[in-house]
């Protein structure tokens, strides 16, 4: 009747909805029309109405009207070409493309979903019903292409008559920074923003022109994207999230991004997780924020996440009300919904579908139907989400067809389209014919096509059979299909889904169609005559029963419904709903028979249930989380401000890029960018970045520039805020740090709040050693907490401020307890490269243009000694660039000038007064100040500048414990100390003039360094006439030539006398600070005591009077801590009664020093010299030697290992012993033997109850730690088994072997469970993971294997080492595995990728074992070359380097607290050493590894020593100091040798084949010289200097130029390798030595040898000739020294009494003398006229590998010199009186190894006992007689080791490396 009205009805008249409905009524007719003609007819009448439809509707621009116009045109022209009508077709199409939809866009369109407007045009913009759900799995069906299908029902017709606009909230768009009415106006704005906007969309004009100009405003579009942000940080800080606050944060969800999205998807999880009575409005929310958000954030872990979580909660409620029951499971049931709409794939239904489905299967027999049903609807939901089905699956990956018919399966299963599903079926089974797993597929699915057809069953019965909680059904799939239809307004699609849907009699179904109607009706933002047709629906399907059947309890579900309806709210646009559910309430009650009337009644007198009808809540006008970001302060313009201040401070600076490495033991080889890598933290997780260097390093320089660059590419509203903090301007900046910067720079507090909580910040914290801060400032300012500071922080400090565990003053967190990545990075500033230097010295020209060019800087660079090695560090450079042009003298050649650290800042603070003073000069200033200024230009401007300078430093350190800034208020301190240095006139002046900076109040040097300079210049200043009065004591420094340093007066200085009687300054800070630990002040000050000769006599004058009055006793501790970095060694010296507590000794020399009755206590004794030194009855408590010691056992040691309790230490030996020590007192408590050949492996079970071991003999032992008895010897192995390892659970143990296999033994059977094979050659090490499921094990076959314990499986092979793998270990948390072998090398793996994370190489020979720190931070490595390092597991590189074994270690491990490692090998001894003790400063280091030769200069100003550490280092004769290290060589240094005028020195490169030549002076090497085939040996320069001869390894002598560095000749005659090669006097013959046992004298004109020296069984050491040419000296293998005639080649003398290896011999100077030494560790002196032996030198460090005499400028004395194994080179003084020879030392070149040999301790006071045990291992003399009264019993005792001396550790000397490695 409707559509025949229109049809009558003249075009024109009608309304564009009326003209669309003619359009389709004509259309539908074509499509049934038989005959062509009419059809075509019918398609015209359809076009016509369509364009009076169009014209009609583009007047009234409503773009839902359009997008249905252009849908009909596409059904047109699909007519059409069936009809076979193509050109009409395209037209159709044409127009439809006009309108905004393309052809190809068919499928969509017949969906039919027509965004109404900007807010309906995007899922989850508009809260519609409580069910509102997204499409995405269930589409909307194009229901006109359905075909009729049998039972349909009718219903009227003005029933949900047509498809209608779905309600919206009208939204006006806002202008750019315009406030924002609500959230959903902020939603709308951010989803026209997105780039991947549906093309379906169709945009109103006014939405249109507002995306024009909001796309080219980039700052409206962050605004709006930074308040959505900040909706969601607002909502994660709102305590209550109550309702409204859910509801409108959730209608974001469909414009956040990924990690927005899961950022809020993780709060409500935790919000739900956490909340002790549950919130279903937050349920409800968490289901709409998965369904509405974009699946692509969604991941299986999330969905199994929250299905976990849901199942506890409704566990929880199993006890709760019916009531409660049913909100819970409402609830999940929404979720499940909007899971089951999830593209998420690859799920595992087991994981997902267990924990709720038995929950919800229980509810089925619960007496309340509507929980029941409810419970019902959640399992279908539980069971529609995606699952791993492999079957459906495997039907998926076949051809395109079948793909295009599951497609439509899918569609149509989930839109209930029948005809079109079973039409996917027959796709199926045409394209999958014979496939057995699709089959099934088939046929499960046609299962439930047939299910679909089952209606009528009785619901409550049903649940009692089974029913929906076994199977999916088709009725969940019908209400999903409905829920989008209703979302999207298509009520009369929705209708007919109603009506022909096969289960339409199903009770279940019936309940969700009641459900879905009432809350339409209830709704009030749909139209009242939609809302009034819902009620309508509700009662037809009451009354009719024969359509819709006689379910009770449907129908007593749709009287529940409308008795809700008609109680609900009577205002407003519910009043209608209410008045029509009562009307039809009256009219239902007498409908029926007497049945349905007596239900009536009761339902109406049981009133509605409690269960409600879900209605959404309107979106408030003034949502409460927008308003409180809208009303947050803004910040921008300070912020603004801030960077605009910062960025003109910065400056026009000169800036060079620094770099750095990764740790303070990383080699400055592996550096990288400094700003690259801090940008590469910024980028990250991480939290915290270390910056370290030392002072003047440039970290300050390079914050300010970071900042710089961070505000250059900072970002409004958004960016990160970076945040420059002064930490010593800061009052206490471990509490709220950043607000106290904030309000330094003037925000307010409500910024403040603002800032907090919705900025991110990178902190650059500056100075954390000058704010003397020890707290962890992360952790201590709770950043990243919730509620706190969001913040990045880079933070920087000096290096000598760190102490051994560093890292915990930084890290986040306990870094032992740290599972995850790590939050904490480091870096060290390392000094600058010399292109750097160039680099900065060209930007200072160009900038400042000083008096000095380009050139002048580089040509002193490069001449002047020192200074290339000052310019490496920033600050020093800039100071040096600035004064020297002033402080070098120009008529003085600049190889001889000497540029020091402390002279740089004497001038430069010279300077600064002297500009300081002329600005000043040319100031306007008052008539006082004027005065004031002439009156301090008479005293002298920069005297006063200076005085002021030193007094203010003073007083900051006495007053404010050198705290750097100074803070002065005119009001407050006007009567404090303060007043001294800012009041007055004179004052002012000064303070402008001094290198201060002022900011506001505050007041501090303009570099830390200044003000320790002034404390230093307070100490000692160079122009105080007063102290250079003092009268100079003679006493011995190193250099100096008197070597008696005992503060004697000297006959004829009674003047002295009388300068000693004088007290020193009371008043010098030396007496009132501890210097001891302040690095950079004792730089100052040593520099001073090797410039001025009087501050080392006024530091030793404090010395000295200690020893009378205790009161110099601090003075004299800072006094001799001093003189100790300065170098000055005290040998010999009388030093009986001083008084130095604390002091700093180490690695200081005391040789034969006079040490009775002095107070030590708590002295640092680190490496310090102590050989011969007199220390009886000293007072010795609390003195640190940095080590511990060891234990001594009979044979080697091969393995040892810890319990897990570290009560005690097995340890496994050569000779099949099994020893174990109590380590409370390293008491042996037990000896153990069974093992009958070397026991390779011992260890504890994890419980400690049993120790298994393993050795050559083949066997594994297991034994009883209680009873000491063998539990099981477990046989199997066929050769020798090197390794075992426990499981955690310590029931297996696991072994490897020889016989390339490895065993798991059961503990408690001693049966061998599993045989693992995979190693082609012999399996060395095993080790057990910390799970248990996997060892790993290394072989002989250069692998590294990983097992799967349980099946035996090798799941991994490492490859990488180059030869055997000897140990494997596992880190504690099991993410790596650290290996080592004979290619000595150490590597990282990590387990999970099987990449080798670093590689560290470091030792020189096979590395034997490998041990994790119990906290992982640290890997111990032990080789043959002596030597245990300790590896940075972070960085991989070398800590430490522990030095003390004698020969090649075998074992280490770590106890388990962590402090202590024990190592063990070839030596007998087991050395334990506490790795937690911090490092001292070495001031006078030798060579780094063995000293293999030595040369003096013929000048008698320099001596030459070559090492096996690949250098060359010069040292001065008279002070030992190393003036020069030349480097080039990539191998040992095995000969040096000096020309004739000392100019030059030539080197012998071992394996690098090479021969140098270097200039002395500037050491720049002049040649390189190559053409031997082999190492090269020995060099030696002709008597003239004009050739150089070199031996090698390849028999071959080769004679150089060393003028062109041509070869000249070739001498060829030895069969083997030479050894050595020298010159014979005369300077016409060369001797040389060679491998073949011969010496070999040759013709240097001919080229021919003269002559053959034999009669050594082996000549294996050194040659040479007497000064006068007619004897030469030879060595042997014999221990035997020959003097050869040279004239007769007759042996004179044979020379015996080295009791070892005799490694060099050489005459003295005036050939009297003959000097040899030794592995016995002797040097001894020979007279050559007799053959007796003049004297002996005993307690050397180490092997005497070398010595060389060398003139001396006294006359009665010589001067030698030697090199050792550890690196050492000392220099003697030899006198001869008579028949009497004497030698005393003169300096010590030293690694710093702790040397006692031959000192006495008699009744020293306050030795522990572990110290008295370590001297006595040391070599002292003299102990008392009661120090070991008790080791007859006990091997070793050391109580509390390591609590004594924890902070104590150093290495006690070099490792020797293995005899063929010496040659």
């Amino acid at each position: 009747m409707v559509f025949s009205s229109i049809v009558s009805s003249p075009r024109g008249t009608l309304s564009p909805r009326q003209a669309l409905k003619l359009a389709n009524v004509y259309l539908e007719n074509a499509c049934h029309a038989d005959d062509a003609d009419i059809a075509l007819v019918l398609c015209h009448d359809t076009e016509v109405s369509l364009y009076q439809a169009k014209k009609a509707v583009k007047r009234a621009e409503d773009q839902y009207m359009i997008k249905e116009i252009a849908t009909a045109y596409i059904d047109l022209g699909n007519l059409l070409e069936r009809r076979g009508h193509g050109n009409e077709a395209k037209v159709s199409y044409k127009k439809a493309g006009k309108l905004g939809v393309n052809v190809q866009d068919q499928d969509q369109l017949a969906k039919t979903s027509r965004p109404s407007s900007i807010m309906g045009s995007f899922k989850g913009a508009s809260p519609l019903t409580g069910d509102s759900q997204d499409s995405g799995l269930m589409p909307s069906l194009p229901w006109r292409r359905l075909k009729p299908h049998r039972n349909i029902v009718t219903m009227p017709a003005h029933i949900f008559a047509e498809n209608v606009r779905p309600p919206v909230i009208e939204c006006k768009l806002p202008g750019a920074d315009e406030r924002l009415s609500n959230t959903l106006q902020l939603a709308g704005c951010l989803y026209l923003l997105q780039p991947n906007r549906s093309p379906d969309d169709i945009l109103e004009p006014a939405a249109y022109n507002w995306l024009q100009v909001i796309n080219k405003d980039a700052d409206e579009q962050i605004r709006l994207r930074t308040m959505a942000t900040e909706v969601i940080r607002a909502y994660k800080r709102d305590e209550m999230k109550d309702a409204n606050v859910v509801s409108e944060v959730v209608c974001l969800a469909p414009v956040l991004n990924k990690d927005a999205f899961q950022d809020l998807l993780s709060e409500f999880y935790s919000g739900i997780d956490n909340s002790g009575l549950l919130k279903f409005h937050q349920l409800e929310g968490l289901a709409q924020l998965i369904q509405s958000g974009d699946q692509e954030h969604l991941s299986s872990d999330d969905l199994v996440k929250i299905l976990g979580l849901l199942s506890n909660r409704l566990t929880d409620t199993h006890q709760q009300s019916s009531e409660h029951m049913h909100k819970l499971t409402l609830a999940v049931s929404h979720v499940l919904d909007a899971m089951a709409d999830t593209k998420v794939k690859d799920l595992d239904r087991e994981k997902l579908h267990e924990p709720l489905s038995a929950y919800l299967s229980e509810l089925k027999s619960n007496s309340d139907p509507y929980l029941v049903y409810q419970a019902a609807y959640a399992f279908q939901a539980l069971l529609w989400v995606p699952d791993d089905e492999t079957t459906w699956q495997a039907a998926m990956r076949h051809t395109g067809k079948i793909i295009q018919g599951v497609s439509g399966l899918v569609s149509a299963v989930k839109g209930l389209d029948l005809n079109k599903f079973i039409e996917g079926l027959g796709d199926i089974q045409e394209g999958v014919a014979g496939a057995a797993k699709v089959v099934e597929v088939i046929k499960n699915t046609y299962d439930d096509v047939t299910a679909l057809a089952q209606s009528g069953q009785g619901f409550l019965g049903a649940l009692k059979e089974g029913f929906s909680f076994e199977r999916k059904r088709d009725w969940y799939s019908a209400l999903r299909g409905a829920d989008a239809l209703i979302r999207d307004g298509e009520l009369a699609t929705f209708r007919k889904l109603v009506c022909e849907v096969p289960c339409r009699m199903d009770v279940a179904f019936q309940w969700g169609v009641c459900q879905r109607l009432g809350e339409i009706a209830a709704n009030p933002m749909w139209d009242a005559n939609i809302r009034q047709n819902a009620i309508e629906f509700l009662g037809e399907m009451y009354r009719n029963d024969d359509t819709w059947g006689g379910q009770p309890s449907v129908k007593q579900w749709i009287l529940n419904i409308l008795m809700q309806l008609a109680s609900s709210s009577r205002t407003g646009a519910q009043l209608m709903s209410n008045s029509t559910a009562e009307t039809l309430l009256r009219e239902l009650e007498s409908s029926g028979d007497d049945k349905k009337q007596v239900l009536y009644r009761s339902c109406r007198d049981n009133g509605p249930t409690p269960y409600p009808l879900k209605v959404p809540k309107p979106e408030t006008t003034a949502p409460s989380l927008l308003d409180r970001v809208q009303n947050r302060p803004d910040v921008e313009g300070n912020i603004r401000s801030l960077r605009k201040k910062r960025t003109v401070e910065r400056g026009n600076a000169v800036y060079i890029a620094p770099q750095a490495k990764s740790s303070l033991q990383a080699t400055d080889g592996t550096r990288f960018p400094l700003m690259e890598k801090v940008k590469e933290f910024l980028n990250s997780d991480q939290k915290v970045f270390l910056l370290i260097g030392d002072s003047g390093s440039g970290k300050s320089t390079f914050n300010k520039e970071l900042e710089y660059a961070l505000w250059q590419s900072y970002k409004n509203k958004t960016g990160r805020i970076p945040l420059h903090i002064n930490l010593p301007a800061i009052d206490k900046p471990e509490h709220d740090m950043i607000a106290k910067q904030l309000r330094r720079t003037e925000f307010t507090e409500p910024q403040i709040r603002e800032m907090k909580h919705y900025r991110k910040f990178i902190l650059i914290c500056d100075g954390y050693d000058e704010s003397q801060q020890t707290y962890n400032l992360y952790m201590s300012n709770r950043l990243n907490q919730v509620g706190e500071w969001d913040a990045q922080m880079v933070i920087s400090c000096r290096t000598e401020y760190l102490g051994a565990d560093y890292r915990d003053r930084f890290q986040p967190g306990d870094r032992n307890q740290q599972s995850g990545p790590s939050m904490f990075q480091e870096a060290v500033l390392t000094p600058f490269s010399l292109d750097q230097v160039q680099d900065y010295i060209q930007q200072y020209v160009t900038l400042h243009q000083p008096l000095w060019r380009t050139d002048d800087y580089k040509q002193a660079l490069k001449l002047i000694p020192s200074l290339k090695d000052l310019m490496k560090n920033p600050f020093l450079m800039a100071l040096s660039l600035e004064v020297l042009p002033r402080m070098v003298d120009p008529g003085l050649h600049l190889s001889a000038a000497r540029v020091t650290r402390v002279g740089l800042y004497d001038h430069f603070v010279e300077q600064w007064l002297e500009r300081g003073k002329k600005r000043l000069g040319e100031k306007d200033l008052s008539p006082q100040a004027r005065a004031a200024f002439e009156s301090l230009s008479d005293e002298g401007f920069a005297v006063n500048g200076t005085e002021y300078l030193k007094k203010l430093a003073v007083a900051i350190y006495k007053e404010q414990d050198g705290h750097p800034i100074v803070e002065y208020s005119r009001l407050i301190d006007g009567a404090s100390w303060k007043a001294e240095f800012f009041t007055g006139e004179d004052k002012q002046l000064l303070r402008e003039a001094c290198p201060l900076t002022r900011s506001g109040n505050q007041h501090r040097f303009v570099h830390r360094s200044l003000l320790e300079y002034g404390l230093a210049h307070a100490v000692f200043d160079p122009q105080d006439r007063r102290m250079r009065s003092t009268s100079k004591l003679v006493t011995g420094r190193r250099g100096s030539e008197s070597s008696t340093l005992s503060f004697e007066i000297k006959s004829g200085l009674e003047d002295q006398a009388t300068a000693l009687e004088m007290e020193p300054d009371v008043n010098s800070p030396l007496v009132w600070r501890n210097f001891v630990n302040d690095h950079s002040l004792l730089q100052f000050l040593e520099e001073r005591v090797q410039q001025e000769p009087v501050f080392k006599d006024q530091l030793l004058a404090y010395i000295e009077h200690s020893k009378k009055d205790k009161k110099w006793r601090q003075a004299a501790a800072n006094a001799i801590t001093i003189l100790v970095r300065a170098g000055v060694q005290f040998i010999g010296t009388d030093l009986q009664g001083i008084r130095i507590p604390g002091a700093d000794l180490s690695y200081g020399v005391f040789d034969s020093a006079q040490l009775q009755n002095a107070d030590l206590r708590k002295a640092n004794l680190r490496g310090v010299w102590l050989r011969q030194t007199n220390l009886s009855r000293a007072q010795m408590t609390g003195v640190q030697f940095g080590e511990l010691p060891y234990l001594t056992e009979a044979h080697e040691v091969r393995s040892c290992a810890y319990s897990a309790d570290g009560k005690s230490l097995v340890v496994g030996l050569f000779n099949g012993n099994i020893n174990i020590y109590s380590t409370s007192s390293w008491e042996r408590t037990r000896t153990w033997s069974g093992h009958s050949r070397i026991v390779m492996h011992v260890v504890y079970s994890p419980k400690g109850d049993r120790i298994a071991s393993v050795g050559e003999d083949t066997t594994v032992r297991l034994w009883d730690t209680d009873t000491g008895s063998q539990i099981h010897l477990l046989k199997g192995h066929s050769h020798y088994v090197y390794g075992a390892a426990f499981s955690p659970q310590g029931d297996l143990i696991a072994s490897a072997s020889g016989d390339n296999s490895i065993r798991i033994w059961d503990v408690f059977t001693g049966d061998c469970r599993k045989i693992l094979y995979g190693h082609s050659t012999e399996v060395l090490c095993i080790a057990y993971s910390p799970s248990g499921n996997r060892v790993v094990s290394g072989g002989a076959d250069s692998t590294v294997r990983l097992w799967n314990v349980e099946t035996g499986e090798c799941s991994r092979i490492l490859s990488g080492h180059s030869d055997y793998v000897w140990e494997v270990a596992y880190s504690p948390n099991g993410g790596q595995v650290v290996s080592a072998g004979r290619d000595n090398m150490v590597r990282l793996w990590d387990m999970e990728t099987g990449a080798c994370l670093f590689i560290s190489a470091g030792h020189t020979s096979t590395i034997n074992c490998v041990a994790y720190s119990p906290n992982g931070d640290q890997v111990a490595s032990a080789s043959l070359d002596g030597t245990v390092r300790l590896w940075d597991v972070e960085t991989g590189s070398c800590r430490h380097t522990l030095t003390g074994h004698v020969a090649g270690v075998l074992v280490v491990t770590y106890s388990p607290n962590g402090d202590q490692v024990a190592s063990g090998g070839y030596d007998k001894t087991l050395r334990l050493w506490n790795i937690s003790a911090d490092a001292s400063h070495l001031v006078s280091s030798g060579h780094s590894r063995d000293v293999r030769c030595i040369d003096y200069s013929p000048t008698a100003h320099q001596i030459a020593s070559g090492s096996t550490d690949k250098t060359i280092r010069l040292w001065d004769v008279e002070t030992g100091a190393c003036r020069r290290i030349l480097s080039g060589h990539t191998d040992p240094v095995f000969g040096v040798s000096y020309s004739p005028k000392g100019d030059l020195l030539a080197s012998a490169g071992s394996n690098d084949r090479s021969v140098r030549l270097w200039k002395t002076v500037s050491g720049e090497c002049q040649h390189i010289l190559t053409g031997h085939r082999d190492r090269v040996n020995d060099v030696a320069f002709s008597h003239e200097g004009d050739t150089v001869a070199s031996a090698s390894n390849d028999g071959i002598v080769r004679l150089w130029d060393a003028a062109t560095g041509d070869c000249r000749k070739i001498l060829r005659g030895h069969t083997v390798g030479v050894l050595e090669v020298l010159y014979a006097p005369g300077g016409k013959q060369v001797v040389t030595r060679g491998k073949d046992k011969i010496v070999r004298v040759w013709d240097i004109e001919s080229g021919e040898w003269s002559r053959i020296l034999e009669g050594h069984t082996d000549w294996s050491g050194r040659i040479a000739f007497s000064p006068q040419g007619d004897q030469l000296a030879s060595i042997g293998e014999d221990i035997s020294i020959k003097l050869w005639d040279v004239t007769t080649g007759e042996c004179r003398f044979i020379l015996i009494g080295h009791t070892a290896w005799i490694m060099s011999v050489v005459y003295s100077v005036n050939g009297r003398l003959l000097a040899s030494g030794g592995r016995d560790k002797i040097v001894r002196l020979w007279d050559v006229s007799s053959g007796e032996c003049r004297a002996l030198v005993e307690h050397f460090p180490g092997f005497v590998n070398c010595v060389a005499w060398c003139a001396s400028s006294d006359a009665n004395s010589l001067s030698l010199v030697t090199g050792c194994q550890d690196g050492s080179v000392l220099k003697w003084q030899v006198i001869e009186e008579h028949d009497q020879c004497h030698v005393r030392l003169l300096w010590s070149a030293s690694k710093g190894a702790l040397t006692v040999t031959g000192a006495s301790i008699q009744g020293a006071r306050g030795l522990t006992l572990p110290n008295k045990m370590l001297l006595k291992q040391r070599g002292v003399a003299g102990e008392p007689e009661h120090l070991f009264r008790e080791t007859s019993k006990k091997i070793i005792t050391m109580a509390s080791v390591v609590s004594k001396l924890k902070d104590s550790l150093s290495p006690d000397g070099l490792g020797v490396e293995q005899s063929e490695q010496l040659e």
